[in-house]
């Protein structure tokens, strides 16, 4: 009996051992918005090189992590960051904005937000107010409509047809004479979405505001938040300023997608 309850300890003691260098590995991925390389993360946590890609292969596999075909890079996959949304569930809201957010709502002189899915229903999970605060529809927590604010229809545009029409429920209320009211309509909006590579809103949520919009994405190209920025129409009509405030969506929703592992 006695070498059979050596063998289960060394058993035991191996799988203590491979759960200890997986949480590692958590870690020090979920420390690196770059990414890391097999080699590096190897180096790193002076494990050898052979042993942290089966470890890793595993993770990969489980959806813990997820590994770039272009770089060759690993990140933290979306079961890692499964647990981590369940671990601050409750301080879901982020009542101090990203730096990035907050760079971006200076730099465009408006309101600027991020919106993701939570249960089915589009939330702002962030808020950066510019040098003119926006004083209208924006608030953190606040609930957008999938069919009539561009910040949630960007959370819809690479979902199937009928994953669509779920989300958007039998009715779709109107907000003002310009909301989309037809299920067929948004269809046909978000392929325009799609091919233009973020979304607008000219007045469909509230009169008199405008808002450009464009997905946050993560390592495997899914859209996990939308980036927005929104101001009054008097205001965002002027070339000058419409044309400065898509330049700093689209390039800060890179930027921020890139801390996710995303391309930039």
């Amino acid at each position: 009996m006695i070498p059979v309850r050596q063998a289960a300890g060394e058993v035991g003691s191996g799988r203590m051992q491979t759960l200890v260098r997986a949480l590692r590995v958590l870690r020090l991925l979920s420390e690196d918005p770059a990414g890391m390389t097999l080699q590096e993360i190897s180096d790193r946590l002076d494990i050898p090189l052979a042993s942290t890609y089966r470890l890793l292969s595993t993770m990969v596999q489980e959806e813990f992590v997820v590994r770039t075909s272009r770089t060759r890079r690993y990140f933290a996959g979306p079961g890692a960051l499964a647990l981590g949304e369940a671990a601050r569930r409750e301080d879901r809201l982020r009542h101090t904005p990203p730096p990035l957010l907050a760079q971006a709502a200076i730099t465009a002189g408006e309101t600027a937000f991020v919106t993701e899915l939570v249960d089915d229903r589009a939330i702002c999970v962030a808020i950066a107010e510019g040098r003119r605060p926006l004083r209208l529809f924006v608030r953190l927590g606040q609930e957008m409509p999938l069919h009539a604010a561009a910040a949630a229809r960007v959370l819809l545009v690479d979902r199937e047809e009928d994953d669509v029409l779920e989300l958007l429920g039998p009715s779709l209320p109107r907000f003002t004479s310009d909301t989309l009211c037809s299920h067929q309509a948004v269809l046909d909006h978000l392929k325009e979405v799609r091919a233009l590579g973020y979304d607008t809103c000219v007045g469909e949520l509230d009169e008199g505001v405008r808002a450009v919009s464009s997905a946050i994405r993560d390592a495997e190209g899914q859209v996990r938040q939308s980036l927005t920025v929104a101001g009054p129409a008097q205001r965002m009509r002027h070339p000058a300023n419409w044309n400065l405030v898509v330049k700093v969506v689209r390039e800060t929703s890179a930027a921020l997608s890139a801390d996710l592992g995303g391309l930039e």
